[in-house]
């Protein structure tokens, strides 16, 4: 077996090629690195950053420690930290589950003794996954998992956790919607996969929105053809990055996206009102790509026709295609909040704010002055009341003391102004201190 590898040491990037016996555990650097599943696998380790690359199929074998790899797969391409550094996983499947109740159960018991927090909901319909832990646990579940023929072929994404969990705990359940839209998602078909979209390999949708922009949202290939950009997310996620030309969404929670749905008095702001449902190309993405799958059935059964989303969504994109026609950090739903493209693409660099991003200018501005900001990370409001998520200018963070607007400061319940990525804890630890404080004074 021949692998190909790429050490990237403090910017230097120099090329080494070099040949291993075929066993599942390659020696580099006085490291173990265990292949496993993996056909495309990058360790992060402090400063430094090592690339395997394998192209050809390896048989399940063991080593002589004993210890079992499985052949690697072409659909996995995934960021995998030293064992120790934690990382957080994404993944999602629609696939039929006769007994969702059992299958939570299974997997609860193979948890024992894992170091695993985050969102993992079963279902009927499916499996959807949001979770941390050390890379070890982390990847555990994904080897174990993948030995069910039903999830055998799953894209997981994953991405490093630099302050250990993203998550405070862990939540695996049965849950009625794999994903939170108005009226659910139990009728939808999801499991018909013709009834989807038709999703896009990240350099096929590079292709695409480089062509578009090119030509003003027009291909020069099919001049005659209109093409839209959806960007399937809420708008405080638009607020910090997206891909050029997506218009920013109308909605701060997906539950209530109504594209293509609108009544004629919100029809000015439904980019999908009064299109040609024969001919318009219609392009969705979203952060993992869930969202998209859902919402194209919904438009499927709307009438539709071409609709394409892009595979693996943002992150997948990133980590494949680097930045190119994407502006901004990426929001995700966890304590880090907001990661930049080098997360997914070391080295990769991206622009922060453009007068030719959008048409719309709330791109990267403080909800308070409108003033441009320098950190693409949210914030939620020190009043606990209001806990509203926002961008915010460091000026704005230290007059408004941490709020979101003037009437805020004034809140009974006002927690402390967070310096940096800090996020808040629980209302009481704020309140005994409160308490701890006024008795010694």
């Amino acid at each position: 077996m021949r692998l190909s590898c790429e050490a990237i040491f403090g910017g230097l990037t120099p090329k080494v090629t070099a040949s291993f016996s075929n066993r599942d555990w390659v020696p580099f650097q006085k490291h173990l690195v265990n292949l496993k599943t993996f056909s495309s696998v990058s360790f992060r380790h402090r400063k430094w950053f090592v690339l395997i690359s394998q192209p050809s199929l390896v048989k399940k074998t063991k080593d002589n420690f004993g210890r079992t790899g499985c052949s690697t797969s072409s659909q996995c391409n995934a960021s995998v930290a030293f064992e120790g550094d934690f990382v957080v996983v994404n993944f999602y499947h629609f696939v039929f589950i006769d007994d969702p109740e059992a299958e939570v159960a299974k997997h609860l018991a193979f948890m024992e003794g894992l170091d695993i927090n985050g969102r993992i909901y079963i279902n009927e319909q499916g499996i959807n996954a949001q979770y941390s832990g050390p890379s070890k646990d982390a990847l555990a579940y994904v080897e174990w998992l993948r030995q069910d023929d039903r999830f055998s072929d799953i894209l997981v994404q994953i991405s490093p956790s630099l302050k250990g969990h993203a998550f405070p705990r862990l939540k695996l359940r049965y849950k009625p919607s794999l994903v939170q839209l108005e009226g659910g998602i139990s009728h939808l078909p999801l499991l018909d996969s013709s009834m989807r979209a038709t999703p896009l390999a990240p350099s096929e949708w590079r292709n695409r929105l480089e062509a578009m922009n090119r030509t003003g949202l027009a291909s020069k290939e099919c001049p005659d053809t209109n093409y839209i950009l959806l960007d399937v997310r809420n708008g405080y996620e638009w607020d910090i990055g997206h891909f050029r030309g997506a218009v920013r969404p109308n909605v701060d929670c997906f539950r209530s996206t109504s594209f293509g749905l609108s009544q004629e008095e919100v029809a000015a702001s439904d980019p999908l009102a009064n299109v040609d449902k024969e001919k318009t190309n219609i392009l969705m993405y979203c952060t993992g790509g869930i969202r998209c799958d859902v919402y194209s059935t919904i438009l499927r059964k709307k009438g539709f026709r071409n609709l394409y989303t892009l595979q693996g969504g943002v992150s997948n994109y990133l980590e494949n295609e680097g930045p190119a026609e994407w502006v901004g950090n990426l929001f995700v739903f966890d304590s880090r909040l907001s990661l930049p493209p080098s997360s997914y693409h070391p080295g990769a660099t991206t622009e922060t704010g453009s007068t030719h991003v959008s048409a719309n200018g709330q791109f990267a501005k403080c909800y308070i002055c409108d003033s441009q900001v320098s950190e693409l990370r949210h914030r939620n409001c020190a009043n606990l009341d209001c806990n509203l998520l926002f961008l915010c200018c460091r000026k704005c963070v230290k007059d408004a003391r941490g709020c979101c607007c003037w009437s805020c400061t004034t809140a009974p319940r006002l927690r402390p102004v967070l310096d940096g990525d800090q996020r808040y804890q629980k209302w009481h630890i704020y309140r005994d201190i409160d308490e701890q404080t006024t008795v010694t004074t």
